[in-house]
């Protein structure tokens, strides 16, 4: 039996899993496209690794993510923006 690697978004990873970077969807908003740039910026690019270190209380928010040696907090809505393939 083998595991497959699902597609998803950022903000539904679990706490403690991990996953990689496979594109950043821009919203239909004005500054949908800057804050896409923005997040690539940070090291949220295709073929990165990434791991969702925690959840905020209460609502979830923000969400710590660690990006290579760097730990971001993210809103719901940011991560969203980022599909990634599960590990």
């Amino acid at each position: 039996m083998t595991l497959t690697p699902t597609l998803m978004t950022l903000d539904a990873l679990m706490p403690g899993k991990s996953g990689t970077v496979i594109q950043i969807k821009p919203t239909a908003a004005d500054d949908g496209v800057d804050l896409a740039r923005r997040l690539m910026e940070l090291g949220f690019v295709p073929g990165e690794r990434i791991r969702m270190l925690k959840r905020g209380m209460p609502g979830g928010e923000p969400l710590a993510i660690k990006v290579g040696n760097a730990t971001f907090a993210l809103r719901r809505f940011e991560a969203a923006l980022i599909s990634i393939k599960t590990e």
